[in-house]
């Protein structure tokens, strides 16, 4: 298997996300009990029938991640050897499953963790007036001029660089509406909002990564059993577990460096991808990044090859 292992992050969520795979699998279906025992509330009703609220960051982020490692014991069921993958990465919250799929955290503390960061995160939304603006067709030069035009009103700066022409800005309101106005005459001629709870990978962020960091100095880390792509760096974060919590605590104020990580990885010649559940977003960027690459995505599991 020559397959790199992509997860997704928030924003791939959706109501009934994973609940297909728990219907036709009872290995994906424990995984959902065991994740509301660990939690100790429903966190598949949540995820299932809660209508908006699954677009929660608290929610969210389990969520999502719980359903990415559903998919992936469903194929270990069927003979699929994670650990033989070449490497691994997932977007912002994706980097903890992708953390999970090389052996570096268990499920429980991995669940643990991105509860709290959910957690953590919407907390410092709702204490901070916050957003995210993305910015379609514009280059770095242009995002990190708009930047410093809003870091004249409160926190701004480049949060994600996805892809070629996907540069998204965060920080506060204020600062956000005068980017926004200030766009067209910076080259800049569409911008959207995100609807997301607040200003994530920015300042904004700060007590949620400090409530993180200790949360990660109480968790069991071990050296991964294949590479892992941090969003920070955009390249492997190597075999100490400290730097791994260093990165991760970094990760929540941080630019998500994903082109540069999809870069790095087509630079070392991987051209073939796997991302399991839920959506098929990664799929879509990684294409306007190289669109001779390969990736088999599992949104559901209609998208299984027959068992061998």
């Amino acid at each position: 298997m020559n397959e790199t292992i992509l997860f997704p992050g928030q924003g791939a969520q959706y109501e009934g996300m994973g609940r297909d795979w728990a219907e036709a699998d009872a290995v994906a279906r424990a995984t959902w009990e065991e994740a509301d025992r660990i939690l100790g509330f429903p966190l598949s009703e949540k995820a299932w029938s809660s209508g908006e609220e699954v677009h929660r960051t608290d929610i969210a982020q389990p969520a999502i991640f719980v359903t990415s490692v559903a998919v992936i014991r469903v194929l270990e069921e069927r003979g699929y050897d994670r650990f033989a993958a070449p490497f691994t990465a997932g977007l912002s919250l994706g980097e903890y499953t992708a953390l999970w799929a090389a052996g570096a955290l268990e499920f429980a503390d991995g669940l643990r963790l991105v509860r709290l960061r959910g957690e953590a995160m919407q907390a410092a939304s709702e204490a901070k007036a916050s957003g995210m603006l993305s910015l379609m067709g514009a280059d770095l030069e242009q995002a990190e001029a708009l930047a410093l035009v809003g870091a004249e009103h409160g926190i701004c700066q480049v949060a994600n660089r996805n892809a070629p022409g996907q540069i998204v800005l965060s920080g506060e309101l204020a600062a956000l509406d005068a980017a926004q106005a200030a766009a067209a005459e910076h080259g800049v001629r569409r911008t959207r909002r995100l609807v997301v709870a607040g200003g994530f990978h920015s300042e904004c962020m700060r007590p949620a990564a400090d409530a993180l960091a200790r949360a990660l100095a109480e968790t069991a880390v071990e050296p991964p059993r294949l590479p892992v792509l941090s969003n920070v760096t955009g390249e492997p974060v190597g075999e100490d577990p400290e730097r791994i919590r260093e990165l991760l605590a970094r990760q929540v104020c941080a630019p998500v460096l994903w082109q540069k990580s999809m870069q790095w990885l087509l630079d070392h010649g991987q051209r073939r991808f796997l991302e399991p559940a839920p959506g098929r977003t990664l799929a879509g960027i990684l294409r306007k990044i190289d669109p001779e690459a390969e990736v088999r995505n599992l949104a559901g599991p209609a998208d299984l090859e027959p068992a061998s």
